[in-house]
Parts: C-alpha cells; sequence; structure tokens
C-alpha cells in the first residue's frame, strides 16, 4: 500500500510516504519510505503541497498512485489541524482512497515507545494549559486531557521516572517539577514531526474499513478562542 502521512499539528512540519509499488528505477534502491520535515512556525500553509510534491517526486510516484493519505486528527494548532485535514480530504476524495486521522498525542508517545517508564506528551494549549494524555509502552493509559498542572500531576504514577516528550514538554516539566521533584525528565527530541509514527498507526489500524472518516474534523478537546468568547 502506498501511503502518505502528513503532520501539520504543530509548528515542526512534516510528511512521511511508504510505498510498496514502486517503478523498477525506484524500487532498485531498495527504498520504500521518504520523510521531510521543516520548523516553519506554523507557515504550513504556504509549504505544504510544494513539500508534498516534492516527496512524491522523490519517490518517482504520482498522487494517483496513492492508496491512502493520513493526517493527524489533533489535538493541535487549530489552524494547522484545519489545513491538515483540508489536505488530506481534497487528495482523498479527488483519489477516491481512505482517509485516516489519528490521535495526534498517540502519534507523540509513540516516538518515546522503548521509554521502560510512563510517557507524557504534551501541546502548550494556553493559559497555563496542555494537551495531553499517559502513555506506557505505546498504549494510552488515561484519557485525552485538557489539563491544568495540578490535573496532569495527578496522572504521573507514585513510582519511577515520566518521560516528557512534544512541544510543549519544557514548559510542562518546569511546571511539573516541584510537584514531582527528580521524576519528570524531558525528551531530547521533544520538538520534531511525527509524520513517521503517524504512518506505523495508520499501518496497525483497519483504516480501509472506517470510511466514515472522510466526513470528520479534528479532535480540539476545547473549543476555539473566537468561540468562547461569543
Amino acid at each position: 500500500m502506498n501511503i502518505l502521512a502528513l503532520d501539520t499539528a504543530t509548528e515542526v512540519l512534516s510528511l512521511a510516504l511508504e510505498a510498496d509499488r514502486l517503478s523498477r528505477e525506484v524500487s532498485s534502491v531498495n527504498r520504500n519510505s521518504w520523510y521531510l520535515e521543516a520548523d516553519l512556525g506554523l507557515r504550513h500553509s504556504e509549504f505544504l503541497m510544494e513539500m508534498t510534491d516534492t516527496l512524491l517526486k522523490n519517490a518517482g510516484m504520482e498522487p494517483a498512485d496513492l492508496d491512502l493519505v493520513a493526517c493527524m486528527g489533533g489535538p493541535g494548532s487549530f489552524t494547522g489541524l484545519r489545513i491538515g485535514f483540508a489536505a488530506a480530504k481534497g487528495m482523498a476524495l479527488a483519489l477516491g482512497i481512505p482517509l485516516a486521522a489519528p490521535s495526534t498525542l498517540d502519534c507523540m508517545a509513540l516516538s518515546c515507545l522503548h521509554w521502560p517508564g510512563t510517557v507524557l506528551p504534551a501541546i502548550d494549549a494556553k493559559k497555563r494549559r496542555f494537551f495531553t494524555a499517559l502513555y506506557r509502552g505505546g498504549e494510552r493509559i488515561s484519557p485525552y486531557l485538557d489539563g491544568e498542572t495540578a490535573e496532569i500531576g495527578a496522572l504521573i504514577p507514585g513510582k519511577g521516572q515520566t518521560l516528557l516528550t512534544g512541544p510543549g514538554a519544557p514548559k510542562l516539566a518546569s511546571l511539573l517539577g516541584d510537584l514531582q521533584p527528580g521524576r519528570i525528565l524531558v525528551d531530547s527530541g521533544f520538538r520534531k514531526g511525527n509524520a513517521r509514527e503517524l504512518l506505523v498507526i495508520v499501518k496497525k489500524s483497519n483504516i480501509l474499513d472506517n470510511r466514515k472518516a472522510i466526513f470528520a474534523g479534528p479532535m480540539y478537546l476545547r473549543k476555539s478562542d473566537a468561540e468562547l468568547t461569543k
């Protein structure tokens, strides 16, 4: 299956492509996956389609060769998620292929799959709140949360060390430090794209059986500021 994954949920834009049907010229180099990443500060609308075109050209593919397109399902940047969904839905509808939109937090946690303790991906939701959930071994063991520091601290087990990842990790770690002294660590690669992990999750799930995903929207966990001030 030829799968394109788009991560527009944070300031780091990343794209991943995996293919099992390639031309003889491309397959001769023994490569079936490609990746692009750029830390753009939420300028995704300017570069997403250009980077998509570059990724496909690097693989010797056309959009018509794709079997599935995936984007981050949220939470994340309101604007970034909308851009990702718009691009993914547009391609899925135009090409007649399925769309997948797994949780952003699930993808972030998967990047720390081999950490022996618990993992807490964090996206800064502003107003001293964070989008997060608790994971162990890549499996979510808490609800998705739009929480304050005290709520998040209550999730963390009383024993062992918890690894924070995602763009909000350093800020949350500094706030949790007094509550959990010595037991909070920050992933050295906390600020990165997660399109590769998005591909892994899509491949493990029954995406082709979920025909309703094309009508879905992002999981925000919170209303936008405009909605809250109405």
